[in-house]
C-alpha cells in the first residue's frame, strides 16, 4: 500500500499538505537517497529523509485545552510566565497550538500533530469562526461599536468584528465573532479606539467549544482520531 509523498511528510512533520510540497520543491525531501518529486507515492518500507533525519509517521493527537490566564503558548518558560506545556503530559510536547492565544488570554485551545487539520481551521479559504467573551476597561461608545463591525484599519489591514452585548446593562462585556486571527488583533482593534481588554476569553473555534467541551481552566481533553474530519 502506498501513500501521496507530501501527506506522508504532512504526518511524519505535523506540517500542511502545502508546507511538504515547498519542502519537495525545494529539493529538501529525498527518497530512497534520490531527490523526491512532487506527486510521488511512497511505501512504509521507502527510506524518506528531510536532510539526514529519517521521517516516520506518528499516530494523528488531538488535544483540546481550557488556557488559563498567564500561560504563554511556548515550548520554553518565558520570564516567569509557565508555559502551556507543563498543563500537558510529556507526551504532548510535541504537538503545536493551532491558532494561538496570546498570555494573557484564556480559553479554548487546541493542540494536534496533524498539519492539514491544524490548516484547515487556521487558513483563511476555510472562513472557519473564532468567537470569544471580552471585558474592556470602560464603557464602549454607540459609535465606536458600529466602526468595528464596519471595520476599522489597522496596521496590517481592515478589522472586523461581529459584537454582542454579554448583558442587558453595560456596555464593557461583549459577544465577539471574527473569522481572521491575526496576531492580537482584537486587543489591537479596541486599543486604536482608546480601550483595554481586561479579559480575552476563546469559547469556541470552528466546530469546537467550551460549551461542547466543557472543562475547568488548566484543564485537558484527548479527542478521537475521527475530529479531524470536522
Amino acid at each position: 500500500m502506498t501513500t501521496r509523498l507530501n501527506k506522508f511528510i504532512a504526518q511524519a512533520q505535523g506540517i500542511s499538505r502545502r508546507e511538504a510540497d515547498t519542502l519537495i520543491e525545494n529539493n529538501k525531501v529525498r527518497v530512497n537517497n534520490a531527490p523526491a518529486r512532487l506527486g510521488q507515492h511512497v511505501s512504509a518500507s521507502d527510506d524518506v529523509r528531510i536532510g539526514e533525519s529519517r521521517l516516520k509517521i506518528a499516530d494523528s493527537r488531538y488535544i483540546l485545552l481550557n488556557k488559563p490566564a498567564g500561560y504563554v503558548c511556548s515550548r520554553k518558560q518565558q520570564g516567569d510566565s509557565p508555559t502551556i506545556y507543563s498543563l500537558l503530559p510529556p507526551d504532548c510536547n510535541s504537538l503545536k497550538p493551532v491558532g494561538r492565544l496570546d498570555k494573557d488570554s484564556s480559553g479554548l485551545l487546541l493542540l494536534t500533530n496533524d498539519g492539514d487539520f491544524a490548516h484547515r481551521l487556521t487558513h483563511p479559504q476555510f472562513h472557519k469562526q473564532k468567537s470569544y467573551e471580552v471585558s474592556l476597561d470602560h464603557a464602549l461608545a454607540v459609535g465606536d461599536e458600529k466602526a468595528m463591525k464596519s471595520g476599522i484599519e489597522l496596521k496590517d489591514g481592515k478589522s472586523q468584528l461581529a459584537l454582542e452585548k454579554m448583558q442587558e446593562s453595560g456596555r464593557k462585556h461583549w459577544h465577539i465573532s471574527m473569522h481572521e486571527g491575526r496576531n492580537r488583533q482584537i486587543r489591537r482593534t479596541f486599543g486604536s479606539r482608546g480601550y483595554e481588554v481586561v479579559r480575552l476569553h476563546r469559547i469556541a473555534f470552528g466546530d469546537f467549544s467550551l460549551a461542547k467541551y466543557p472543562l475547568e481552566a488548566g484543564t485537558w481533553q484527548e479527542l478521537s482520531p475521527q475530529t479531524h474530519l470536522l
